[in-house]
This record gives C-alpha cells, sequence and structure tokens, in this order.
C-alpha cells in the first residue's frame, strides 16, 4: 500500500474509511530525560466499526453474549406492578433531580397507574421517580424556554410535605390530564397553583388553603439579628417577599424560615423613598411598609429592584378587598398642619411650604450647574 494525498477529503470522509476500513495503531514510545529511557510505551490499537470487526472475527463472543442478553431481558424491563394494579398511561419524559448542588433532567418513561406516578428508566430497570396519588396536593403547569432554544411545558407536583418535583413529557397536558382522572377516581381534590410557584420552592410551602399570591421576588430586608454583648444589630439580610391575599410575609434564606408575617389588615401604609443604607450604599430606593402590632405601629423595610412596582402591587390588593390602607399621617414641623406621611416626605406641606431636607437635596441634584 502506498500512501495517497487528497486535499478535498473532509473529516466525514476520514471518519466514513475509519469505520468502514479499520484502522490499526502500531506505537513504541520511549519517554528518555539527559540520554536515559524511563518510560516506555507499547501501544497495539485497532478502531473500526462494529460490522468491520464482526467480518475479521475481532469482539464476535461479546458481541453474541450482548445480543443474546438484550433479546432474553428486553420483555421483562416494564415497571413492576402491585397486585391488582392497573397502567393507565406510559409516555416517555423527563423528572428534574435535584441533590444538593447536582441537578439534571434524567429520562425514562413515565407510569400512571390507578395507585401512582412513576418514571422508569427501562435500560436498566430503575424507578427514578415515584408518588402515590393520594401525595399530590396541587398542580401547576408552566411554559419557560429550553437551552435548545425551544419552548417546553413542565408539570409541577406539589406533594405531601411541601416536596415539589418537575416532570416535562412527550405530552405534559395529557400527561396531567392522566393524573387528575386517576385522583378524581380515588376521591382526591387538589388545588392549582400559580405559574411561578414551579420555579420557587418555598412558595409552595408558605400557601394556605384558599391563598394565592399575586407578587413574590427576592428582597432585602432590614432585620435585627443578635450581636455580641446581648445586644441586637439591624441588619440587611436577602430573602424573598411575597405578596398574597391575605399577608406580606417574607422568607430568610440564610435559615430557611418565615421570617416576617403581616396580615393585609394590619398594614398602614406603605412608601417608597431614598436613604443611605451603609457607606457604601448611598442614596438607595427602600419600601417602607408601616403596620399595626399589639406593641404599636411598626415599619418593614425591603430594597431591591422595582419598589414602585410592589407599592401598587401592595396597594392594589388591599383596594380589591374593599379596605383601602388608613393613610398614616404626622404634624407639620413648621406649621403643626396634619398631611399625611407620604405627602410631608414626597412633595412638603401644602399649608406653610415645607420641604424635607432630603427633597431639597434631591432638588439641588437635578439643578444643572451653571
Amino acid at each position: 500500500m502506498e500512501p495517497t494525498r487528497d486535499s478535498h477529503t473532509t473529516l466525514v470522509d476520514l471518519l466514513d474509511r475509519v469505520l468502514d476500513k479499520g484502522l490499526v495503531l502500531y506505537a513504541d514510545i520511549i519517554v528518555s530525560v539527559a540520554g536515559i529511557p524511563l518510560i516506555g510505551v507499547n501501544l497495539r490499537a485497532a478502531l473500526a466499526g462494529m460490522e468491520t470487526m464482526l467480518r475479521y472475527g475481532v469482539m464476535q463472543e461479546w458481541d453474541e453474549h450482548i445480543r443474546a442478553w438484550e433479546r432474553d431481558n428486553r420483555g421483562e424491563r416494564e415497571l413492576p406492578l402491585a397486585s391488582g394494579e392497573q397502567v393507565v398511561l406510559k409516555m416517555l419524559g423527563s423528572y428534574l433531580y435535584s441533590q444538593g448542588i447536582y441537578t439534571s433532567w434524567r429520562q425514562g418513561y413515565f407510569y400512571v397507574t390507578d395507585r401512582r406516578i412513576a418514571l422508569y428508566l427501562l435500560t436498566f430497570g430503575e424507578v427514578l421517580f415515584q408518588a402515590p396519588l393520594q401525595s399530590i396536593k396541587g398542580l401547576a403547569t408552566g411554559r419557560e424556554n429550553h437551552f435548545s432554544g425551544d419552548e417546553r411545558e413542565h408539570l409541577c407536583l406539589l406533594l405531601e410535605g411541601g416536596d415539589v418535583a418537575w416532570l416535562h413529557a412527550l405530552d405534559t397536558p395529557q400527561l396531567r390530564e392522566a393524573i387528575e382522572r386517576g385522583m378524581a377516581a380515588l376521591g382526591l381534590t387538589w388545588k392549582e397553583m400559580p405559574a411561578f410557584a414551579m420555579h420557587d420552592e418555598k412558595a409552595t410551602k408558605l400557601l394556605t388553603d384558599g391563598e394565592e399570591i399575586a407578587c413574590a421576588g427576592k428582597m432585602w430586608h432590614l432585620m435585627a439579628l443578635p450581636s455580641p454583648g446581648g445586644v441586637t444589630t439591624d441588619t440587611w439580610q436577602s430573602g424573598h417577599l411575597y405578596i398574597t391575599n391575605r399577608r406580606l410575609c417574607w422568607w430568610y434564606d440564610f435559615e430557611g424560615r418565615l421570617a416576617l408575617e403581616i396580615p393585609l389588615e394590619r398594614v398602614a401604609a406603605s412608601t417608597v423613598e431614598r436613604r443611605d443604607l451603609g457607606p457604601a450604599l448611598r442614596r438607595k430606593r427602600v419600601f417602607d411598609v408601616i403596620y399595626e402590632t399589639e406593641a404599636g405601629k411598626r415599619v418593614a423595610s425591603f430594597s431591591g429592584d422595582r419598589l414602585a412596582e410592589w407599592e401598587e402591587a401592595l396597594n392594589r390588593i388591599i383596594a380589591r378587598q374593599g379596605t383601602p390602607l388608613r393613610e398614616e399621617t404626622d404634624t407639620c414641623p413648621q406649621c403643626g398642619e396634619a398631611a399625611p406621611v407620604k405627602e410631608l416626605l414626597r412633595s412638603g406641606c401644602d399649608k406653610c411650604g415645607w420641604v424635607s431636607p432630603r427633597v431639597k437635596q434631591d432638588m439641588l441634584r437635578a439643578t444643572p450647574a451653571r
């Protein structure tokens, strides 16, 4: 054989030649340092497609063994069923597996029976996910963009104990319909969860019967934390704020608990203003919620994005219930006239023209220098 050169040969042509004709490598490698041989490598390798390998009698016993095992076990790879259990639907799909920092979609076949839903991996006969129909407390369907660029529909299951399972099937609406039919046949009830709860497991744990979330998002909260010496210090902590049709509550991410809960009927006023949050955080927007307690009025402060929208959402929810916010009032420092706190802070006093120092600073900054 004599080597030939073809400048028009592509990688596909090379791969086709290797799979069809095969490639045999013989290599003797010696690694030397300062003329002294240290490492020796003797390499003998054959690379080809399985048809070419079998044609020359290579790996024939291994191939026959694998095919025989596949033929004998193919009919046994179905989800093991309990006595009297019947399969209602079998469909290709995937389940979002999450353990610690590891998250991935694991694929298999969904089996919906008259007792449970399970995701079964036929290749290894492994149950990847299963849940009895009695353990399903809520359902939600939502759409999101897949990494491939296509929009996919997901089914979210709220399970007993607050756990959440995310599922995707070849026909997700049909999968949900089969689950609902099975639950209805058993006389079970479930609640419809908001679509955004699919991506927020904390929200599903917070909701009570009949409660719906109107606004949710990440938000910093000024909370009192214990410090050395038996004192408390107000510090900004990261968490998630929720406004429902019943309450305003804040979830503390670091400790994984509900750290603030304010019934809507106790909210007296809300305002958004700018103030310093620390030496490096100057003139940041803050969302203050004034609410009533048995010990008197208190203020809950939050900072984050789109605070004006949060204030508007809170006012809208309360107005929808027919109990508008009770305007917090105060007296003007200059003339003593009573006026709403928000009006005094934002535009000053209508009677004497008094303006807060912070508003004056904003006006000076907004005035172009000559």
